[in-house]
């Protein structure tokens, strides 16, 4: 028979034993996740250099496009300058006139109003509201 000191022996032996195993399947599944990580950074380092790559020429599309549209966008703001000088020349051109002709067929107006002969204004008139 067993002692109580070969009988604890024994337990902790049986619980170190399970300790190891645990521990070891504890190992070997970390050791899995370790290799599953090393492929996914392998795979995600052979994916991403012709992404990169892609990139560059994208970007470098990217400036040359936006060398063209600042090209064009300064040929509006002159074309835009010259509109404006063009609107400017153009109405000074017929506003100028304009307004002579009208204030001379105002003043024409006027004179041969002044040069027509009143009517008398009679008292029964000037009461009545126009």
């Amino acid at each position: 028979m067993l002692t109580a000191g070969e009988v604890a022996g024994l337990i902790a032996a049986t619980g170190w034993v399970v300790l190891v195993c645990v521990l070891a399947m504890v190992l070997v599944k970390l050791a899995r996740l370790l290799t599953e990580t090393t492929k996914a950074v392998s795979d995600l380092n052979d994916r991403l250099t012709p992404l990169l790559d892609d990139m560059s020429v994208t970007v470098n599309e990217t400036n040359r496009q936006l060398v063209a549209v600042e090209a064009i966008a300064k040929d509006v703001k002159q074309v835009s300058a010259h509109a404006a000088k063009l609107s400017a020349v153009t109405q000074t051109m017929f506003t100028g006139p304009l307004i002579k002709v009208s204030s001379l067929g105002y003043g024409v107006r006027r004179a041969i109003e002044a040069r027509r002969p009143r009517k008398p204004v009679t008292r029964a008139r000037q009461g009545r509201p126009r």
